[in-house]
């Protein structure tokens, strides 16, 4: 990842657009992780677009309405392989959850945050697993718990990748 460029007092602040585009569009393009070129028998990829939506919305809780899962969400479905509707269902449902989460615990700290999003992360797995069952496809739910690992252990990268993308957005 290439260093971002610090913006400086002889910087033209963000424009309002500019402020809205950057967490869509790193989320558009995490939910791209699927077309690298990896090759494997299993799913061990972590869900690169939920992570960084999720690490987005824990970040800034009033960043995106609580629909903005759908359309991001559709474009995940683009890329991840699973049935249309998966991510659009999976990601407005977190939101959902999120916005109650945040409604009971207003001040939580980053470990409270990466146990927030490893739970997530895992229901929605869970979630896609149970809809590619339903139509056709699926297996054991034990196939998920190196994903979820990966998951976790990526958390906290993805999480200083947003909070560092947000210090660039919004300079101080």
């Amino acid at each position: 990842m290439l260093p971002l460029k610090r913006r400086t007092s002889f910087s033209p602040p963000p424009t309002a657009l500019e402020r809205q585009l950057v967490p869509i569009g790193s989320t558009m393009v995490a939910s791209m992780a699927p077309l690298a070129p990896f090759v494997l028998t299993e799913p061990l990829l972590p869900p690169f677009g939920l992570m960084v939506f999720l690490a987005w919305r824990l970040l800034r809780n009033d960043i995106w309405p609580l629909w903005m899962g759908i359309p991001l969400g559709l474009w995940d479905d683009f890329f991840s392989g699973q049935p249309i509707g998966t991510g659009m269902a999976g990601w407005t449902a977190a939101m959902l959850a999120l916005d109650f989460v945040e409604r009971r615990l207003p001040w939580r700290s980053h470990v409270e945050d990466w146990g927030i999003a490893v739970v997530t992360i895992a229901a929605y797995l869970f979630f896609a697993l149970l809809v590619a069952g339903a139509t056709g496809g699926g297996t054991s739910p034990l196939i998920l718990l190196p994903q979820i690992v990966i998951s976790a252990l990526f958390w906290p990268l993805i999480s200083r990748a947003c909070a560092a993308l947000d210090r660039w957005r919004n300079p101080r």
